[in-house]
């Protein structure tokens, strides 16, 4: 149909008002499982330290005749705790906003440093959720890093072999452990491993921490085959979120920012974030026509017991 000549339409105006929904959308994920999972406290120094101990091996032989004198025969030599220590990490975010952008109206916010500082805030908490769950060593002086998750794992583990790396998947306080050149598939016989070894070392985990190739890997394990379960008709159940081992239930859980070639069997009560200074906002000084904040914390990660926890490594991603 023709349009009526001389109508004023859009295309002409100059003062209507911008369609700009008064909302901002962002699906970034910020979820922590793993620093979310643990638990919190605090540091006195840069360099934490804590103690470990263990029990001594069970014995069948503990029999002892009539009459039997200990101080003749010699009393038991009695070991020492072990110290064990990490270093603390600042994490920084920060914020600049000019005076004018402060006080424009905006769409979506009132406050511009406030937005800001907001989004700094869930990203510094996926920082420290990598950092936590990955595999760096600990750096003592200088720029300080804290010993990650599984830099920390030697006890219980499963690896892949082929490595040319001169002590092959070693593991040392100033650096992770050695990858393997090649990966595997992830098979519910390497969970099982890792999950006997964990129990066998007077642990009792209760998660399964893997990223998210191998999650979908984990709801596929041949062992649920005989399971059931009640389901909403029309709904197709593909994926597992509980893992019965014969050591107790696991639950499984997705990561999006740990290391996909890594899958973690965790106790989580025998792992904490140890905070020197916990996250605060402090504004710093005003240079010119502008607002600056800086987001500051400083952790490191606490593994109350390494051999409470265990990794399968060098799974396919």
């Amino acid at each position: 149909m023709a349009t009526i000549t001389n109508t004023f339409g859009t295309g002409s105006a100059v003062g209507n008002r911008e369609g700009l929904t008064d909302k901002i959308f962002d699906i970034s994920p910020f979820d922590t499982p793993f620093v979310s999972s643990i638990g919190r406290i605090s540091a006195a120094a840069v360099k934490h330290e804590w103690q470990t101990d263990s029990l001594a091996a069970a014995s069948d032989s503990n029999a002892y005749a009539e009459g039997y004198d200990v101080e003749l025969s010699g009393f038991t030599t009695t070991g020492a705790t072990s110290r064990e220590e990490n270093y603390c990490q600042i994490l920084i975010k920060d914020v600049v906003v000019s005076g004018t952008q402060e006080r424009v109206s905006k769409a979506g916010r009132t406050s511009e440093m406030a937005y800001q500082m907001a989004k700094r805030s869930k990203e510094i908490r996926r920082d420290l959720e990598k950092i936590a769950t990955g595999n760096q060593g600990y750096v003592a002086s200088g720029t300080r890093k804290l010993r990650s998750l599984e830099s920390w794992l030697s006890t219980n583990v499963n690896r892949g072999d082929g490595t040319t790396t001169a002590g092959a998947n070693a593991t040392t306080a100033t650096a992770g452990a050695t990858d393997a050149d090649t990966t595997r598939a992830f098979s519910e016989a390497i969970l099982k491993d890792v999950v006997q070894q964990v129990y066998s070392s007077g642990g009792d985990p209760t998660v399964l921490m893997v990223g998210p190739v191998n999650k979908q890997v984990v709801s596929g394990f041949t062992g649920r085959s005989s399971a059931r379960e009640n389901v909403t008709v029309g709904t197709i159940s593909g994926a597992a979120s509980i893992y019965s081992s014969d050591f107790g239930d696991l639950s499984v859980i997705p990561n999006r920012f740990q290391r996909d070639r890594s899958a973690f069997v965790l106790s989580p009560e025998y792992a904490k974030l140890a905070f020197l200074r916990d996250f605060q906002v402090k504004p710093l000084s005003m240079t010119g026509d502008s607002e600056k904040r800086m987001l500051i914390g400083e952790v490191t990660l606490e593994m109350s017991n390494e051999a409470a926890h265990g990794v399968a490594a060098d799974l396919n991603t």
